[in-house]
C-alpha cells in the first residue's frame, strides 16, 4: 500500500510574513491542504465509490481571497467560535469587554481573531500517517481575552482517508477558550447543497433571536425542522414555515449532541450524503455541540476554487464546538481555561463510503 506523503510550498506574503501550503496525501486517494493563514483547510479532495476523486468542501483560490473579507472560509477560528452576547462576560468576578463584529455581539472571536493570523507550522510522520502541527500565541488582552494562549491544532491523514483534527489550548490565566473549524462542504461539486441529505445525532437544539443569540435552554427537536435525527433531505427542511429559518435564512443553530460515556470519547455528531450518494461524510467529535450553517449569507460576490460564485446554500458548514454564548449560561458546559489544565478536543472527518464503517467509540 502506498505511504501517506506530506510536503510543503510557499503560498505567498502576508505583511512580510511567509504563508506555506501543506499537502496531506494519504496514498489512498485523499489528499488534505492546509495553509498557514488561519490554520485554513484550503482544499480536500477524496475519491467517490467509483474512485473518482473530487473536492468535498468549496475554498478560495488565491492568498488575497483569504487575506480580503471572507465568511471564516475552512479557517480555524477562535479565542471563541460562535457568538458572545453584547461583546461582554464576567469571569471570577471580573468583567471584560470584546470588540463586537456582528450584529452588536462577538463572532469568532472579533474581527482580529484567529482567522486572520498566520500560524508557525511542522510537519510529522507517525506510523502509517502524516501530519501537520499549528500553533499560535494569543497575548493577554488579545481582541480583549484575559491571559496569554497558546493555542494549536494537528491536521492528521492515514490510509484510511480520516482527516483528524486535534485542539489544544493552554493559558497563563484563567480565560475562556472554544476553537472550530469553518470549512464549507459540498460532496457533490455541484455549488448546491439543497439536494444533500443531513443528519445530526442530537435530540435537542438551541433556538436563538434574530442576532443569532440563545433564547434559552435547549429544547426538543421533535416536532420542528430541526429534527435531523434520521436523513432529511435539506431541500424540504429548509423550506418549512419557521421564524427560526426565515430569521436565519436557513439553518444557523447548534445541536446538543447525545451523550454516550465520557465527555472525552468520540461520538458521530453528523452524517452528509451527496444527491446520488457517491460521497458521504461523517463528523465525529469530543465536543458537546455542533453548530450547522447552511451557507445563508453567501451572495456570489466570492468565487471559489472551480471559478463558481459562492451563493446562498452553496455549502454548509459542520461546526463542532461548546455552545454559544457559554460564558454568559452557566448552564452550559464550561468553556473556562484554567492554567494547568489544557483544552483538548478531536474532530474527525470520517468517509465511509470508502471502506467498512469503523466502530463507535
Amino acid at each position: 500500500m502506498p505511504r501517506p506523503t506530506v510536503h510543503r510550498t510557499f503560498f505567498g506574503l502576508v505583511h512580510g510574513t511567509e504563508v506555506h501550503r501543506f499537502v496531506l496525501d494519504s496514498g489512498t486517494g485523499v489528499r488534505a491542504e492546509i495553509l498557514t493563514l488561519g490554520a485554513t483547510l484550503h482544499r480536500l479532495t477524496v475519491p467517490d465509490t467509483a474512485g473518482v476523486p473530487g473536492p468535498v468542501l468549496r475554498g478560495l483560490t488565491a492568498l488575497g481571497d483569504y487575506t480580503g473579507e471572507h465568511p471564516y472560509v475552512g479557517a480555524v477560528v477562535g479565542r471563541y467560535a460562535n457568538r458572545i452576547a453584547h461583546g461582554r462576560f464576567t469571569l471570577d468576578g471580573t468583567d471584560h469587554e470584546l470588540p463586537v463584529n456582528d450584529r452588536g455581539h462577538t463572532l469568532h472571536g472579533g474581527p482580529g481573531g484567529f482567522h486572520g493570523k498566520v500560524w508557525d507550522a511542522t510537519a510529522e510522520r507517525t506510523g502509517d500517517s502524516v501530519s501537520v502541527r499549528l500553533t499560535l500565541h494569543s497575548p493577554d488582552g488579545d481582541m480583549g481575552f484575559p491571559g496569554a494562549l497558546d493555542a494549536s491544532v494537528t491536521y492528521t491523514l492515514g490510509p484510511s482517508g480520516t482527516l483528524r483534527l486535534g485542539y489544544e489550548a493552554v493559558a497563563d490565566r484563567p480565560t475562556v477558550v472554544n476553537l472550530t473549524n469553518h470549512a464549507y462542504f459540498d460532496l457533490a461539486g455541484h455549488g448546491d447543497v439543497l439536494g444533500h441529505l443531513l443528519e445530526v445525532d442530537a435530540d435537542a437544539w438551541l433556538p436563538v433571536d434574530a442576532d443569532g443569540i440563545p433564547l434559552g435552554p435547549p429544547l426538543p427537536v421533535a416536532g420542528t425542522p430541526f429534527d435531523l435525527t434520521r436523513p432529511r433531505l435539506l431541500k424540504e427542511r429548509l423550506a418549512a414555515d419557521d421564524g427560526q429559518l426565515r430569521d436565519a435564512g436557513g439553518y444557523d443553530h447548534c445541536w446538543v449532541l447525545r451523550q454516550h460515556g465520557p465527555r472525552t470519547d468520540l461520538r458521530r455528531a453528523a452524517r452528509l450524503t451527496a444527491p446520488d450518494a457517491a460521497r458521504i461524510l461523517e463528523v465525529w467529535t469530543t465536543e458537546p455541540g455542533i453548530q450547522v450553517y447552511t451557507a445563508n449569507q453567501l451572495d456570489g460576490t466570492l468565487v471559489d476554487a472551480a471559478g463558481r460564485p459562492m451563493e446562498r446554500h452553496g455549502a454548509v458548514c459542520l461546526e463542532t464546538q461548546h455552545l454559544p454564548d457559554s460564558p454568559n449560561r452557566p448552564a452550559h458546559p464550561s468553556t473556562v481555561l484554567r492554567p494547568g489544565a489544557p483544552a483538548r478536543s478531536r474532530t474527525e472527518l470520517r468517509f465511509p463510503h470508502l471502506r467498512a464503517p469503523e466502530p463507535r467509540n
